[in-house]
């Protein structure tokens, strides 16, 4: 059983930073790409940045310059540190996984069960 857990959402006034951490356990064989996407009240879910198990990473055009993602590999953990919060980044924060439960099995996505973030004075 695999799972997903985000942590370090909370409450930051604009302009303010926070870091969220996403861990991926259980029986893994293998986590091709880790990432972020969130979703405002009454919108859809959106992508908000994702990085590959070499390094790799893509951002959404929004957070371009401002967040940066990160991972460590040997702890299936992935990081968004966000600078410069506004407060159009108000959302539920959800971590995903794309991993590999066996060597020949493909990969699936695994969601975490989100963490809020609201930035306001």
């Amino acid at each position: 059983q695999v799972q997903v857990v985000e942590s370090g959402g909370g409450l930051v006034q604009p302009g303010g930073s926070l870091k969220l951490s996403c861990a991926a356990s259980g029986s893994i064989f293998s986590i091709n790409l880790m990432g972020w996407y969130r979703q405002a009240p009454g919108k859809e879910r959106q992508f908000v940045a994702h990085i590959t198990n070499s390094g790799s990473t893509n951002y959404a055009d929004s957070v371009r310059g401002r967040f940066t993602i990160s991972r460590d590999n040997a702890k299936n953990t992935v990081y968004l540190q966000m600078n410069g919060l506004k407060p159009e980044d108000t959302a539920v924060y959800y971590c995903i996984a794309d991993l590999a439960l066996t060597w020949s099995s493909g990969t699936m996505n695994y969601w975490g069960q989100g963490t809020q973030v609201t930035v306001s004075s």
